[in-house]
């Protein structure tokens, strides 16, 4: 990375990062003790909202992770209706001089899924939730937690080391 970056700025925009990634690891955690020990057995719709809660949750932790980026590294996307989908997108790909990518294709697969179940449950009024859905939202979450994770680990690496 080319960028001149002030360090007392870039201390900041970390220490924000670090705080949000332990935010959206904290709802990790929160998923891991909600998940049905013997998901064969129905699951109570009160848990099962609490679950599509939570994975709502963590969404719109990750999401305000791209915000924390975006403000500092190139500004605000603006505001449409395209909005979450053009932030989440943003991520992929690197800014050259700028910033590195901070999500691997992987990672965004899921989160692109997690970004429509999360408008899915700001708009399910009227329905509840489908059980089978969020089961296997779960098992997404559990099996692409460990590439996001080195994905966030790279790209806080990565920017460490710019000044």
């Amino acid at each position: 990375m080319e960028r001149d970056v002030d360090e007392k700025k870039l201390a900041i925009f970390l220490g924000e990062f670090d705080y949000q990634v332990k935010e959206i690891n904290r709802i990790y955690e929160i998923i891991q003790t909600r998940t049905p020990s013997n998901p064969k057995n129905p699951i109570p719709e009160a848990v099962v909202e609490s679950i599509g809660y939570w994975i709502h949750n963590l969404y719109c932790a990750y999401e305000d992770l791209f915000k924390i980026i975006c403000s500092f590294w190139e500004n605000n996307i603006s505001s449409s209706s395209g909005y979450s989908t053009a932030l989440l997108r943003r991520m992929v790909f690197a800014i050259e001089g700028i910033r590195p990518a901070l999500l691997s294709e992987d990672s965004l697969r899921l989160l692109d899924e997690l970004r429509g179940f999360r408008h899915m449950f700001r708009h399910a009024y009227s329905h509840g939730l489908d059980e089978e859905r969020i089961l296997i939202l779960l098992k997404r979450i559990k099996s692409s937690n460990p590439t996001i994770k080195k994905d966030l680990a790279n790209f806080r690496q990565a920017v460490a080391s710019i000044t």
